[in-house]
């Protein structure tokens, strides 16, 4: 018997792990990219598909409000 996994387009407060949300990342197809997040020593990692420092705060500004919104929805 085999399983299908299936993901679901919801908001938890659970942690994923970090391959499913970069396997999620590139299969949306997405033009830019920004990473943050920390590696297996606790150290902080960050990379941009983008140049203009000023866009990926930018980016990352819409994605604050975006998380603090949630909490409304």
């Amino acid at each position: 018997m085999t399983a299908e996994v299936v993901n679901l387009e919801t908001i938890t407060r659970l942690d994923l792990p970090a391959e499913r949300i970069l396997q999620a990342a590139l299969a949306a197809g997405l033009e830019s990219a920004v990473v943050i997040g920390y590696d297996a020593d606790g150290d902080e990692y960050f990379a941009s598909s983008l140049a203009d420092g000023g866009h990926v705060l930018w980016l990352l500004e819409r994605a604050k409000l975006r998380l603090l919104r949630t909490v409304d929805e």
